[in-house]
């Protein structure tokens, strides 16, 4: 099994680094392959007995060992487009650095000597050992966190900026990022290497399955990116992740579609009551009228572009007037046009999920949660309430 595993990490590697136009994203995940393959096939060969045949090789798992965390981080940072400091990205590998001058001692010692350290269960090294531990309990507490961090912080910039998360929620990356808690949780409980080593095997399966099936991780294929988004990361990730606009001159900006200079009225930075309640009572006046939320792929650019005002103000606007974000703000619409057909009779004829997807929703699960999250109660009780049948 071990084996298997670090022949396929390998070869996930290899299909990674044929990939065409990589993204910095790819290049981390393509590094972090490297690691985990390594540290698999170190941990083969002292499984298997056959590490006294390169004694050169030993040690420097302990280092590796410091690796997984920061190249964890950094991917999940690149991949949401929010780690710019690339001038600072070595620094997360300087632990590992430390560790390998801490155990500088032993891994430039004989051959001899240091098989037979191995084969005492480390005996002479106890402490530059135990800080080994200490430090990678630390960094692995420290980057997991910060990961689901940076991952919740994405989840709310697309809340900002798209009225359904189904292609851009990154559910994926979360799970791979929980996996590796997992195997630090069994490091923490079991303190058997087969098993956390059984376990990283199956979590590289994991990203060679989910990779696969993501759309432009292992491939080339793109999704065509919202206007304003990052290039780099809608390739990297296979989707548009967060929309992203260029500072607002003080007077004019061009259009969206480039046809001539257009009057701002508001700056995000000094937007007043006066002209904000002038923007939000166009926002309404366009959404009852065009009713603009039944687009299921509806996002903050193209609504902005239609009100002719930059995104940054439009968010800015239905943040403090409506008190709500992007996505809520439009699919609340959504709920309020629902109730509207189901009350009428000619529409008992269509399934609850039709009238759904006529609102705009574009899968059963986002409208089931929606409707709880802004009613308090599923759709189905609100059916009954209404005595209204209508076939699920």
């Amino acid at each position: 099994m071990y084996f298997t595993g670090i022949i396929f990490t390998f070869f996930l590697a290899l299909i990674l680094l044929g990939k065409r136009d990589k993204s910095r994203a790819d290049y981390i995940l393509f590094g972090w392959l490297l690691v985990m393959g390594s540290h698999l096939g170190l941990f083969y060969l002292h499984f298997s007995g056959q590490y006294a045949r390169f004694p050169h090789l030993l040690g420097f798992e302990w280092s590796l060992s410091l690796l997984h965390g920061p190249f964890m981080y950094l991917y999940t940072a690149s991949l949401t487009d929010q780690y710019r400091k690339k001038q600072y990205m070595l620094l997360h590998f300087l632990p590992a650095i430390i560790i390998c001058l801490i155990l500088s001692g032993f891994i430039l010692s004989p051959s001899e000597n240091k098989i037979a350290v191995y084969r005492n269960g480390g005996r002479g090294y106890e402490l530059e050992m135990s800080i080994s531990n200490i430090a990678y309990v630390i960094s692995n507490i420290i980057y997991f966190i910060s990961s689901l961090l940076v991952l919740r912080k994405h989840r709310r910039n697309i809340m900002n900026q798209f009225s359904s998360l189904g292609k851009v929620n990154l559910l994926w990356l979360r799970y791979l990022i929980i996996g590796y808690g997992l195997i630090f949780l069994s490091y923490l409980l079991l303190q058997e290497d087969e098993y956390i080593f059984g376990a990283l095997v199956l979590y590289i399966l994991f990203i060679g399955y989910y990779g696969i099936r993501q759309v432009g991780i292992f491939t080339r294929t793109v999704i065509e990116p919202v206007p304003g988004s990052h290039p780099e990361m809608a390739e990297s990730a296979g989707v548009d992740l967060m929309s992203r606009e260029e500072p607002v001159p003080s007077h004019s900006v061009e259009t969206a579609g480039g046809e001539d200079n257009k009057t701002v009225k508001y700056r995000k930075s000094g937007l007043n009551d006066e002209s904000a309640n002038e923007v939000h009572q166009s926002l309404c006046k366009l959404m009852a009228e065009e009713k603009l939320y039944k687009n299921p792929e509806l996002s903050l650019t193209e609504l902005a572009q239609k009100l002719e005002v930059n995104p940054n103000i439009l968010s800015q606007i239905i943040n403090s007037i409506e008190q709500k974000n992007f996505y809520d703000y439009v699919n609340e619409l959504r709920i309020e046009e629902f109730k509207r057909l189901i009350a009428l009779n000619e529409n008992q004829k269509f399934t609850l999920l039709a009238l759904a997807y006529e609102c705009g929703f574009n899968s059963k699960t986002s409208f089931n949660r929606n409707f709880k999250k802004i009613t308090g109660i599923s759709p189905t009780e609100y059916l009954s309430k209404l005595e209204t049948h209508v076939s699920e």
